[in-house]
């Protein structure tokens, strides 16, 4: 039998790509593509099959896709869920990992790369990546290690845009926060990411989880 899939992405074009993208792969048939989590949970709600992976996109200001990921794990438990960004330094990625997505994929994927992240999200159950492991995402430790920031060389500024950068609010909306301009934010990002080896803000915010400084 065909693993069954389902979509909710608030860019139709996009989101009908990447089912026709995913009907070329063997084994994977794409039972709905909805255009909001609200329409996604209403088909399945109304749909006599369940499917096992449910493909999920930023969404809309009425539901997003934090929103929807956490619907999913409360009312369909079974349903494993990948979430879909532009680009991995999307705000929205955290939040869905933390809320049940299994891993994220970015929209602009190859169709190797959607079959890698389908297969392995049915066969081990979670999207391996090279920011992201499953003991990430089985464990999220709690905020609060002095020793880990102190590690990571931070001072108080530096782990104050951290701290907020693992949010839902932008880089302007931090520069606000700190009373300073986006060009100094822009330099407290560029001096976290080398001290903590990453490359993107997901990248950043990942690593703050595992390693127990911040708790989203």
């Amino acid at each position: 039998m065909p693993v069954t899939i389902a979509m909710a992405d608030s860019h139709q074009l996009v989101a009908e790509a990447l089912a026709d993208l995913t009907q070329q792969v063997n084994r994977y048939e794409v039972l709905s593509v909805a255009s909001d989590g609200r329409q996604l949970l209403r088909l399945l709600r109304q749909g006599s099959v369940i499917p096992d992976i449910a493909l999920v996109g930023p969404g809309t200001p009425e539901m997003d896709g934090a929103e929807t990921v956490a619907a999913l794990r409360d009312q369909f438990p079974t349903v494993r869920v990948l979430a879909l960004a532009v680009t991995d330094d999307d705000d929205q990625i955290p939040r869905m990992l933390c809320n049940g997505a299994r891993g994220f994929l970015l929209k602009g994927c190859r169709s190797y790369e959607l079959r890698q992240a389908l297969d392995e999200v049915m066969n081990k159950g979670y999207h391996y990546s090279e920011l992201l492991t499953s003991q990430l995402m089985r464990q999220l430790q709690p905020a609060g290690s002095s020793t880990l920031k102190q590690a990571y060389n931070l001072n108080k500024r530096e782990y104050a845009f951290l701290r907020m950068a693992c949010s839902e609010l932008t880089y302007n909306q931090i520069a606000d926060r700190m009373c300073v301009s986006p060009r100094t934010v822009d330099g407290y990002r560029e001096v976290v990411f080398q001290k903590m080896s990453v490359r993107s803000r997901v990248g950043m915010v990942i690593k703050a989880m595992q390693k127990g400084l911040v708790a989203l």
